[in-house]
């Protein structure tokens, strides 16, 4: 059945792959992005391109998620269109590299906001529809190398992937007796095919990176990115991430999995997530919360109000 789709970071990298294949599988798709009118103008461009020559209800969206009241207009909008929403897919983020004390607080903060507050401004926006449904899905996309292999100098953004993990996982708990499911895909570093590197943020202290660069770490970050892409098969497509998100959103309802692993590198990542999320569920079974690991699916309590 097609389902109405708002994703969020949808003007490249997995966003955009993401929306076009789901609209190629037959869902309504919001592709949502910043400046539309200005710096996103081409994507804008090329979503409307893709729709009309495939077909599909593939269309974009004006939503900054470093502004309340951009996602609550764009929420809104998609609400007023379509009467509901049926699957948020929070992918909106941003890489940085660098030595990690040549970034400042502020750019920690930046990058936090990014990719935790701005979680929290779509669900917010958002939850209320999903929550009026009783069914609904929170997709959200992570990163596998918080979790497993580290390599250095990506200190800022492991740690605020980590603490989207640790957001959606709390979620996933809080939304399950209304019916809602939660599904943390994570990919794993490809390093082609994205353009996530070349377009991380550096550091705003240049000085004390070149410490770092002209010290006992002179070659690191090149040595570091080298062996990362050298550990990528040769075969790894960023495709492979959306066909995933297609599989999840195409599960029937109460059969979705909690987190799926994407990661040709195979860093670790899936055998760590596995302990803590096995540990989860065992802990809110001894009390007395089991139920709050699969979502509630009495038909009856669904898309009530």
């Amino acid at each position: 059945m097609s389902q109405v789709i708002l994703i969020t970071g949808a003007s490249s990298g997995f966003g955009a792959m993401c929306a076009r294949a789901l609209a190629d599988a037959g869902h309504i798709v919001y592709a949502s992005m910043r400046d539309t009118d200005a710096g996103r103008a081409p994507a804008v461009k090329a979503v409307k391109a893709y729709a009309n020559e495939h077909g599909v209800h593939l269309r974009a969206i004006e939503l900054n998620v470093l502004s309340q009241a951009s996602v609550d207009v764009a929420i809104e909008q998609v609400i007023t269109e379509q009467g509901r929403i049926d699957v948020v897919v929070h992918n909106a983020g941003h890489m940085a590299f660098g030595a990690a004390e040549a970034f400042t607080p502020e750019q920690f903060a930046r990058l936090y906001d990014i990719n935790v507050l701005g979680t929290q401004r779509v669900n917010r926006a958002a939850l209320p529809q999903l929550r009026k449904q009783r069914d609904g899905l929170l997709l959200w996309v992570g990163s596998s190398s918080h979790r497993g292999g580290t390599p250095p100098y990506l200190a800022p953004y492991f740690a605020a992937k980590a603490a989207m993990d640790a957001l959606a996982v709390s979620y996933a708990s809080e939304l399950a007796r209304w019916g809602i499911e939660t599904t943390i895909v994570v990919p794993g570093a490809f390093t082609k095919g994205t353009q996530h590197f070349a377009h991380a943020g550096a550091p705003a202290d240049q000085a004390r990176q070149a410490e770092y660069d002209n010290g006992p770490n002179r070659g690191l970050a090149d040595e570091a990115l080298k062996n990362l892409a050298a550990c990528e098969p040769a075969d790894a497509d960023p495709m492979s991430v959306a066909r995933a998100i297609v599989d999840v959103v195409n599960t029937p309802y109460g059969h979705r999995p909690f987190r799926v692993h994407i990661d040709p590198s195979e860093d670790g990542c899936e055998v760590v997530a596995g302990v803590a999320d096995h540990i989860r569920a065992e802990f809110l079974r001894r009390i007395g919360l089991g139920d709050l690991l699969s979502p509630h699916t009495d038909k009856s309590a669904r898309h009530v109000g």
